[in-house]
């Protein structure tokens, strides 16, 4: 899975296939996020979640794991100066040596790349390095249940798995839910907010221990 490719065009793509709706599903819990001080983005992408972070809380300790180098450079272009207080890291999350415990993981359109033979140790990778009262912003595509905006998701979903498959090496030929996988670990949703018709969710989920 590589997305250097996509990296110079991925802006104008999200600004003319979806203007500022995914950006406000990324956004959409970070107040959550006070007082919290260890913040780890995986599949960060090309910075917008990481600005908003910043801008937001400047003094928590932001890591971002992304695997395309083209990638993250755009990301650490965004923001400018303010890179330098990010930690990043370049590469695979399932061989990225870094420590926990965090006390926030962030996956914005990150999960949905996984076939469900992968997903699992994803997830597992993520939760080992979970606080024991953690915070997780799930930010992805989903799939309404039935009527009109389950048929718009389902084309769209086609249509989203027959581009990135080809142009990225993308594993995943459908969406995977890791609902299932969270609660697994310990996680419970805490709050869901729906943009698109339904075809973007932003959720909290809270470590039932916490």
């Amino acid at each position: 899975m590589n997305f250097d490719r996509l990296a110079p065009h991925y802006n104008w793509l999200e600004a003319f296939l979806a203007g500022d709706r995914l950006q406000r599903a990324r956004t959409a819990w970070l107040d959550e996020l006070a007082g919290r001080r260890r913040i780890l983005s995986v599949g960060e992408g090309h910075g917008k979640f990481a600005a908003a972070c910043r801008a937001r809380f400047p003094e928590a300790e932001l890591t971002c794991v992304e695997a395309s180098p083209a990638m993250l450079a755009c990301a650490q272009r965004r923001l400018g100066p303010d890179a330098e207080r990010v930690n990043w890291h370049c590469g695979d999350v399932l061989t990225w040596d870094g420590a926990g415990p965090f006390d926030v993981i962030v996956t914005c359109f990150f999960l949905d790349c996984f076939p469900p033979e992968t997903l699992p140790a994803v997830v597992e990778a993520l939760a080992r390095r979970a606080a024991p009262d953690a915070v997780w912003l799930l930010v992805d595509f989903t799939l309404p249940p039935r009527g009109p905006a389950g048929w718009r998701a389902r084309a769209v979903h086609w249509l989203m798995y027959a581009f990135f498959r080809p142009m990225t090496g993308l594993p995943a030929r459908r969406l995977t839910l890791p609902d299932d996988l969270l609660r697994r670990h310990g996680f419970q949703p805490a709050g869901r907010r729906e943009f698109d018709w339904g075809l973007v969710r932003s959720e909290v989920w809270r470590r039932s221990g916490g």
